[in-house]
């Protein structure tokens, strides 16, 4: 035997070794059966290749505490604030209604799963689009006289980046301290050229997680998708709207781009700032959170109560899947949800069926065309069980709703970062705002209907006689659903 011939058995050896210990790794790891077998295939039927999607998609992080240093949320002080914000739901007149027991659950819930503190001081302005958004969101960058901070997902080259950079770097020559995070991935687009005008000008801009193969990693675990604006302490932008000109113009043939995002003033700014502090400590090692001066707490004239809750793969718990589970659950009446991406995973799917079986009028609307193939495919598989059950299953035919809000009840409401999806759920980090204000949540109520009139309601005996080609394209995407 030659040295060519045992070199090559010791490789293969080394590899199976691999890959046994990776499968047996993959078990111990007690994850959804489905999800384990599919890796499990994966990694046995396509040597080499399936170890490489397993390394960029199913490391389960948070398991491993690989992001543990972003467990600085987890400081004494919010320990103690939580605690005592426990003792004050428990003993408040405004919430020993009977009407709110299901609402002190969930506040309890997201103090414990999340820290989420509640902030009752608040002013929320609900904006309708990108160009509602954009306006609010430049002026108030006009009026900064101390600070900027942005953490966006996508920030991309084009007249909205351009006018936003034109603003950046005319308060940075005023002497504003000016701080951005762009996920490295989301933001691919975005040139050398314009990261170093803004760096010469003082402006601090980083990469979140950066990584070398973009194109292969266009779906790599483990993105911000935060869209997270703080101002001066006093105000703050949080919602499903990057910054990129189809936010405004829309997507050639889909149409408009259908969006809510919102205006915070009052304590809940401070909470959105601790969120994108403890991620600029992740990215810079530079602790911000223990100055007084970024932390103002500033009460608004308003009494909105608002929760900030943040996910990732940083904490325990997988904050904001307990959250929509929790809102769907307590619905009464009703539960209206709009998503763009729809891959639920089992849990949030049952409570979705079970609300409807249970005469819960639930509504879900989706966008009838997709800027992803893929996905739109996948959310379709989950339809007709949907149907079956009794959901109301709504396509918005005017362009794309990327609205990603539930509203239970006309009591509480959800607005965010997050799809229903689980990468949202489990490996992206995320942020949502829970509302309770029956002004505002009115208001987001008001606007889901609006959005109705521009759908289409389908109908359980059409979708059963979809052609098979549909239901080919659907159940092929579904299997890729436990990956992603």
């Amino acid at each position: 035997m030659s040295w060519l011939q045992i070199g090559i058995y010791v490789l293969i050896a080394l590899y199976v070794f691999t890959v046994a210990s990776v499968v047996f790794n993959v078990i111990l790891e007690n994850r959804n059966p489905v999800r384990t077998l599919a890796w499990i295939i994966v990694l046995v039927t396509v040597p080499l290749i399936g170890f490489l999607f397993y390394l960029y998609f199913g490391v389960n992080y948070r398991k491993i505490k690989m992001f543990s240093m972003k467990g600085l949320g987890d400081m004494k002080w919010l320990q103690y604030m939580s605690e005592d914000q426990k003792q004050w739901i428990k003993k408040s007149e405004f919430l020993q209604k009977k009407e709110s027991a299901e609402v002190r659950k969930l506040m309890t819930l997201l103090l414990n799963n999340s820290k989420a503190l509640l902030t009752r001081f608040n002013r929320i302005q609900v904006l309708h689009n990108g160009e509602e958004t954009f306006q609010a969101l430049f002026q108030a960058l006009e009026d900064a006289r101390k600070f900027i901070h942005l953490e966006y997902y996508i920030i991309a080259e084009g007249r909205l980046t351009a006018r936003l950079k034109d603003i950046l770097l005319r308060k940075a020559r005023e002497g504003v301290e000016i701080r951005i995070i762009y996920d490295d991935v989301g933001s691919w687009s975005l040139s050398k050229e314009f990261i170093r005008e803004v760096r010469k000008a003082g402006i601090q801009i980083y990469p979140f997680l950066p990584v070398r193969f973009h194109h292969f990693a266009n779906k790599a675990n483990y993105r911000n998708h935060r869209k997270i604006a703080v101002i001066d302490g006093k105000t703050g932008f949080v919602g499903g709207l990057n910054i990129a000109d189809r936010y405004v113009d829309g997507l050639p043939n889909i149409g408009i781009w259908r969006d809510t995002h919102l205006k915070v003033e009052g304590e809940a700014v401070t909470s959105l700032q601790v969120v994108f502090l403890i991620d600029w400590y992740f990215v810079r090692q530079e602790l911000l959170l223990n100055k007084n001066e970024y932390l103002p707490y500033i009460q608004a004239d308003s009494h909105v109560l608002v929760q900030t809750v943040a996910s990732g793969p940083d904490s325990d718990w997988a904050s904001i899947q307990q959250t929509y589970f929790t809102l769907i659950n307590m619905a009464k009446r009703y539960v209206f949800i709009s998503t763009p991406y729809f891959m639920p995973g089992e849990t949030t799917l049952n409570s979705l069926k079970t609300a409807a079986m249970s005469g819960v009028d639930v509504r879900l609307l989706l966008p009838h065309k997709s800027d992803s193939r893929l996905t739109h495919w996948c959310t379709r598989s989950y339809v007709q069980e949907l149907l079956e059950a009794g959901v109301k299953i709504y396509w918005y035919r005017k362009g794309i709703n990327h609205c990603k809000v539930i509203i239970v009840d006309g009591q509480v409401a959800s607005v965010g970062t997050a799809n229903m999806d689980l990468r949202s759920f489990e490996q992206n980090f995320e942020v949502s705002l829970i509302i309770y204000d029956r002004e505002v949540v009115k208001e987001l109520a008001t606007d889901f209907i609006k959005d109705l009139q521009e759908s289409t309601n389908e109908a359980i005996q059409k979708w059963k006689f979809r052609s098979k080609k549909e239901q080919l394209y659907e159940s092929v995407a579904r299997l890729f659903a436990p990956l992603l």
